[in-house]
């Protein structure tokens, strides 16, 4: 991913640490003092309103960071996001000093922080149209579709609940919906199974 200089220093100074699903490693309104770099496995980055509901915003995966902490680390503001685990994940951990300092001393820094920037600048504007002028259905086929394409498999784990979560609607409306997909043919439901057909 990187060139030998810029390896050998994210080697000396990242802090390696795996994770289980479902842990929650930044959480709205705290200070970021690293930047997470996955490696294996993936996060969901979610943002919460004042009554506590959640929005997922886009998904990070293997080489991939988070902007989001990105930013708010080197302007020492507090997170505006929460990042979850989705699926066990091995997350390298780059001071937010070494990381800013690596944008002057290193292009190739500088250059995957502004791809990283731009892919997701482009996830967000895509979760704006979804929620402005998509119907439930269709956000919910295309959440299915990403968490499809996320762990390989046509056969998703996840309950109800959790997807009106990440879509920031009410369960008993992601039910409904799933129903009436099923009914088209277009999935499968099992006990906290969805399987795209």
């Amino acid at each position: 991913m990187f060139q030998s200089l810029l390896k050998e220093e994210v080697s000396q100074f990242g802090q390696l640490k795996k994770f289980p699903g479902g842990t929650e490693i930044l959480q709205e309104d705290s200070y970021i003092k690293a930047i997470p770099l996955v490696l294996k496995g993936s996060l969901k980055v979610m943002r919460t309103d004042p009554q506590g509901h959640e929005i997922l915003l886009y998904y990070i995966t293997p080489g991939e960071s988070c902007i989001m902490s990105f930013l708010g680390g080197i302007h020492n503001e507090t997170s505006k996001v929460k990042a979850v685990v989705e699926e066990d994940a091995e997350i390298l951990f780059i001071p937010v000093d070494k990381a800013s300092e690596w944008v002057k001393k290193f292009p190739e820094w500088s250059d995957f922080i502004f791809r990283l920037y731009h892919k997701r600048f482009e996830e967000l504007l895509t979760a704006v149209n979804a929620i402005a002028f998509q119907k439930l259905d269709s956000r919910l086929l295309q959440l299915l579709k990403q968490k499809s394409e996320l762990y390989k498999s046509k056969e998703i784990s996840i309950t109800h609940q959790q997807l009106a979560d990440e879509l920031g609607t009410a369960r008993e409306a992601v039910s409904r919906v799933i129903k009436q997909m099923e009914n088209e043919g277009l999935v499968k439901l099992a006990r906290n199974k969805i399987t795209l057909l």
